[in-house]
């Protein structure tokens, strides 16, 4: 990350999970969501907020899955990140769990335990889903109703 930025992006009054702060559940926000302390639970930014961050600190831990336009991480993230803009991981960065993005910047010491996958910007957000396959029994593929044959 550049440290010549000083703009902070989102609203101007962010959200703070503390340090110290254990949050078990799901967070949906909109704006800026600034991570000191523990969350178990995926976080996800409105889907109308184009310029929402969440941005994970240094003593910041999430353990689920992130999807917002930007996501910062100096700390820990366990679980899949989906950033419609750009993700940026600083030096102490850790990630276990693949990254979808539509732009990376990545750090020198930063760590990441899963896959990256580059997507456009509309795309990195879309979680993907799981179709519901239909299935069918051998004897009705086969046309066999369980009956004898006469």
């Amino acid at each position: 990350m550049r440290r010549d930025k000083k703009t902070r992006r989102g609203t101007a009054t962010p959200t703070l999970i503390a340090k110290g702060t254990c949050i078990v559940g799901e967070i949906h926000f909109s704006g800026s969501l600034e991570i000191e302390g523990q969350v178990k639970g995926n976080i996800e930014a409105a889907s109308d907020d184009v310029d929402a961050c969440v941005r994970i600190h240094d003593t910041g831990v999430v353990m689920g899955q992130v999807k917002a336009p930007l996501v910062v991480v100096s700390g820990s993230i366990e679980g899949d990140i989906y950033a419609a803009k750009q993700v940026e991981l600083a030096s102490h960065a850790v990630v276990k769990g693949d990254i979808h993005y539509a732009l990376l910047e990545i750090e020198k010491g930063a760590q990441v335990n899963g896959g990256f996958v580059q997507q456009e910007e509309s795309v990195a957000t879309a979680v993907p889903k799981v179709e519901k396959a239909e299935v069918t029994s051998h004897r009705e593929a086969i046309g066999d109703t369980g009956m004898g044959q006469a």
